[in-house]
């Protein structure tokens, strides 16, 4: 009849490799199954390929985007926001350029459909009115105008003439660089406005390179003399 001793005896080295494989793969597990929620519900990263956002956003820049956002209330006007192509803004040539890293696309780096979404800044909000320009060249938003601090220095806010009323529910965009951003003031005669349901999230961090790291924030001082739009129109 067996001791004690030899009962409570530890277990041989093949199984305690055995055993520490298998707590390995399920810490690998685990890690991918949060990963997976993290970049599909949470946050994202998402490479910025053109200078259309310059000086806030570089070429080659990484952004960090909060996909909740949309989940809790529409974006603000200064908000960047990535966004669904509305419609054919980017041509086939410009679509097919983007080659996906499915490494990357794996552990969340890059999103499977970044070849058909821009990221642009939220100008007017659903109701709002959006002109170019007033006597001073500046932009005016329900017929305040805004001094665009994130625009470069000597950057005319917008070389074409507009006046536009937001549709409910839907957004006005711009890049950055004015002179070099087929926004919103492109596609007036078909789909110039952004819908509430196309928005992926908004960014809040420039994450890669190191020497660009920052946190980006809502220029809330440029809208806050803005006045409520006096009126919605339908969608």
């Amino acid at each position: 009849m067996p001791t004690e001793a030899a009962e409570a005896s530890p277990p041989s080295g093949s199984k305690k490799f055995l055993n520490g494989l298998l707590e390995t793969l399920a810490i690998i597990v685990v890690a991918i199954l949060i990963s997976t929620a993290l970049k599909t519900w949470v946050v994202r990263s998402f490479y910025i390929p053109s200078g259309s956002m310059m000086q806030t956003l570089q070429i080659d820049d990484r952004v960090l985007v909060n996909q909740l956002a949309p989940r809790f209330g529409p974006a603000n006007r200064g908000d960047i926001i990535v966004f669904d192509d509305p419609d054919h803004w980017l041509s086939a040539a410009e679509t097919s350029t983007y080659k996906p890293n499915p490494l990357l696309e794996f552990v969340g780096l890059a999103p499977s459909d970044a070849g058909s979404q821009l990221i642009k800044r939220v100008i007017g909000v659903g109701g709002d009115t959006v002109e170019c320009c007033d006597a001073q060249g500046r932009l005016l938003v329900n017929g305040s105008p805004i001094d665009e601090t994130y625009l470069e220095d000597g950057m005319d806010p917008s070389d074409m003439k507009f006046k536009i009323t937001v549709p409910k529910d839907h957004y006005w965009v711009m890049g950055d660089n004015r002179s070099n951003s087929a926004d919103s003031r492109y596609h007036v005669d078909t789909q110039p406005y952004v819908s509430e349901d196309d928005v992926v999230g908004t960014v809040f961090l420039i994450n890669w390179p190191l020497k660009h790291f920052k946190w980006v924030s809502n220029p809330e001082d440029v809208f806050a003399d803005v006045p409520a739009p006096s009126g919605v129109t339908g969608s």
